[in-house]
C-alpha cells in the first residue's frame, strides 16, 4: 500500500499540550506501536531538525518519524496569486522529498510532517475570516465569484489526510461557507478524497511536470501519468481541479519535454475536465541551503537543479541565498511555454505564470 510506503511511523514527537486535545490522542491512536516522545517545541527537536548528520537519512526520517504540535500563530495572509488568502497551517512538513521543495529551507534537514493538533482553532481563524470578508465583489485571476484560501502552503493536504481528519475537516467548513473555496496543490493521489463531501467549494491543483524528470526530482510522489488521469476522476467526483506546471525547470530539452507531457495531457482529460481547466505556470527557484543539503543524499538532481549558467541570485527577505533564472531569459521561457500552451491546450486558461 502506498500508505505503508510512504508512512511507517515508529516515533511520534509531541508536545503535551498536543496529546490532551482529541485530534492528538487520534493520531497517537493510529500508531499504536510507535514510540512517542514529549518534547517541549515541535520546530526545536535536534534529533529531526537541524542536524546535518541527518542529511542521508532523508527520507528514513520522513517516513518514520511524525511530529504533533500546537499551531501558535493563527494569522491568515494575504496572497493574490494561488489564493486570495493563505490559511493557517494544519501541517507542515512531508512525507514525499521533492528534491527542490522550499520547505526545508525554513525547518531544517529531515524534515518530516508535522501536524497540529488544534484543528477547531485553526478552522475557527479561518471561519472569522471569512465572514469578515462578505461577497466577494470583484472578480479576480484567484476566482470569479468566491474567495479562494491556500490551505496547503507548507505540506501536501492529500497525504497530511493519510495522517489525520484535519483536511477533510476543513473541507467540511467550506462547504458551508457560501462566500469562499479552499484550494491546494498535490503531487499525490489520494483516492479516499474522491469520496469526500466537499459540495463544490475545494479547488485540487494537481502538480505536473515532464515524466523522465519528475522521476530524478519528484522523489517519493505519485507517478506524473497517475496524477494527471486522475484528474478526469476527481472532476467527475465535483472537485473543481486545476494544474500547477510547477516548477518548470531549464535543461537543453526543456520545452521539447514540454511538448510531449502537454500531449499526453491532451489525451488524457475528458471533455468535462478540460472545460473547467485552468494553471498556474511556476519557474524554479532553488536555494543555497538546499543545494548543500541535496549533495548530501541526492547529488544526480543538483544538475539541474543548479545551473549558475543559467540562474542569479537574490537575497531573500529571510536571509536566505536563492538563485532564480536570470530575469532576461526567463521572460523568453515563460512566453515559449505560454505559447505551446496556447497551441497544444488551447482550452488551459494560464492563470499566472513566473
Amino acid at each position: 500500500m502506498e500508505f505503508n510506503r510512504l508512512l511507517q511511523i515508529r516515533r511520534i514527537y509531541a508536545q503535551a499540550a498536543a496529546l490532551e486535545l482529541p485530534r492528538g490522542r487520534e493520531i497517537v491512536e493510529r500508531w499504536p506501536d510507535a514510540d512517542v516522545v514529549l518534547v517541549d517545541n515541535h520546530w526545536n527537536i535536534p534529533e529531526v531538525h537541524g542536524d546535518e548528520t541527518n542529511v542521508p537519512r532523508w527520507s528514513r526520517i520522513k517516513t518514520e518519524a511524525l511530529v504533533l504540535g500546537v499551531k501558535k500563530a493563527l494569522t491568515v495572509k494575504p496572497n493574490g496569486r494561488s489564493a486570495d488568502f493563505i490559511a493557517p497551517s494544519t501541517a507542515n512538513g512531508c512525507a514525499m522529498a521533492c528534491a527542490y521543495c522550499y520547505v526545508p529551507r525554513h525547518k531544517g534537514y529531515s524534515n518530516p510532517v508535522t501536524v497540529f493538533a488544534n484543528i477547531d482553532q485553526i478552522a475557527g481563524a479561518l471561519e472569522r475570516h471569512v465572514r469578515r470578508q462578505g461577497m466577494k465583489l470583484e472578480p479576480n485571476q484567484c476566482d470569479p465569484e468566491l474567495w479562494v484560501y491556500d490551505i496547503g502552503e507548507n505540506s501536501d493536504c492529500s497525504v497530511d489526510a493519510l495522517i489525520s481528519d484535519n483536511v477533510e475537516d476543513l473541507v467540511k467548513l467550506f462547504r458551508d461557507l457560501p462566500t469562499a473555496k479552499l484550494s491546494f496543490a498535490t503531487k499525490y493521489v489520494n483516492r479516499a478524497m474522491l469520496g469526500w463531501d466537499h459540495g463544490g467549494h475545494t479547488r485540487i491543483r494537481f502538480s505536473l511536470m515532464p515524466a523522465d524528470l519528475a522521476k530524478s526530482v519528484d522523489v517519493r510522489t505519485s507517478p506524473v501519468a497517475e496524477r494527471m488521469a486522475a484528474i478526469n476522476d476527481f472532476v467527475d467526483a465535483g472537485y473543481e481541479v486545476h494544474m500547477n506546471f510547477s516548477p518548470v525547470i531549464i535543461t537543453d530539452t526543456w520545452l521539447s519535454d514540454w511538448e510531449v507531457l502537454l500531449r499526453q495531457l491532451d489525451a488524457t482529460l475528458t471533455t468535462a475536465a478540460k472545460a473547467q481547466l485552468a494553471a498556474e505556470v511556476i519557474f524554479l527557484t532553488h536555494n543555497e541551503r538546499l543545494h548543500d543539503v541535496n549533495l548530501g543524499w541526492h547529488p544526480q538532481a543538483e544538475s539541474v537543479l543548479w545551473r549558475p549558467d543559467l540562474q542569479e541570485s537574490k537575497v531573500s527577505s529571510n536571509g536566505f541565498t536563492n538563485v532564480r533564472y536570470r530575469a532576461g531569459s526567463k521572460a523568453g521561457y515563460v512566453r515559449q511555454l505560454a505559447a505551446l500552451i496556447e497551441e497544444i491546450t488551447p482550452y488551459c486558461r494560464i492563470r499566472y505564470a513566473f
